[in-house]
């Protein structure tokens, strides 16, 4: 077979790696906030939560963390006669979503606590509520420096997405796989794998970096 007959469903996968990377990572970036600030908060209940979550996401395999939503969560579902079955696009969202957030938490939280102190005594003094000081001080002077730790971030979060093969959906990696197990052509299937997401983490990078330097622009027009 020719090469070129492995392009349409190569590209068939790439548009469900591409949905699965842009998902996981909006969806990521949301669980980073909510853990990175939970665990910074003088709330008890909150920060053991979202410890919980950091340390189970962080410390513990993506691949196993796919598999239990998929496979496990069903069964105890249906011992407490609830129908927890999740699509394998939704268990790999959030799956990948999960774990990025874990990942996100930290650097949100070191951002935060990063920003001067005396940046918040003067909000004492302007008589800042502490949600005040968040949200007009400490989040608009640490969200540019967190945006080149969560480009990384998104850029293995693209990579990871080749996991999702394993609970059958069918993205690009999956569509190798059958490609490959037709053909046999191991060398020109996987060359081709390897090229195409070579590619859409080029295309990433470029988003976070004109993203990163948008986000500079606004902060310098406000200084």
């Amino acid at each position: 077979m020719n090469w070129t007959s492995y392009l349409p469903p190569l590209l068939e996968g790439a548009w469900v790696t591409a949905q699965l990377t842009f998902y996981s990572t909006l969806l990521g970036g949301f669980f980073a906030f909510a853990f990175g600030l939970g665990r910074i908060s003088d709330n008890w209940l909150l920060k053991g939560f979202s410890v919980a979550m950091i340390e189970v996401f962080r410390g513990t395999s993506l691949l196993v963390q796919l598999f239990w939503l998929y496979f496990a969560l069903p069964l105890v579902g249906q011992m407490l006669g609830l129908d927890w079955r999740l699509p394998p696009l939704v268990a790999g969202t959030l799956a990948l979503s999960l774990n990025i957030g874990a990942y996100g938490a930290e650097v949100v939280r070191g951002a935060i606590q990063a920003v001067p102190h005396n940046q918040h005594e003067a909000a004492k003094a302007l008589d800042f509520t502490p949600r005040q000081t968040l949200w007009r001080i400490a989040l608009p002077q640490s969200i540019p420096e967190m945006l080149p730790s969560f480009g990384n971030l998104a850029v293995q979060n693209l990579k990871d997405t080749a996991l999702v093969s394993l609970i059958s959906l069918g993205d690009m990696t999956f569509r190798a796989e059958q490609i490959r197990n037709f053909t046999q052509d191991s060398t020109t299937v996987y060359t081709m794998l390897l090229l195409m997401y070579f590619g859409m983490a080029l295309v990433l990078t470029a988003l976070m970096t004109l993203l990163e330097r948008s986000v500079g622009r606004w902060r310098a027009g406000r200084s």
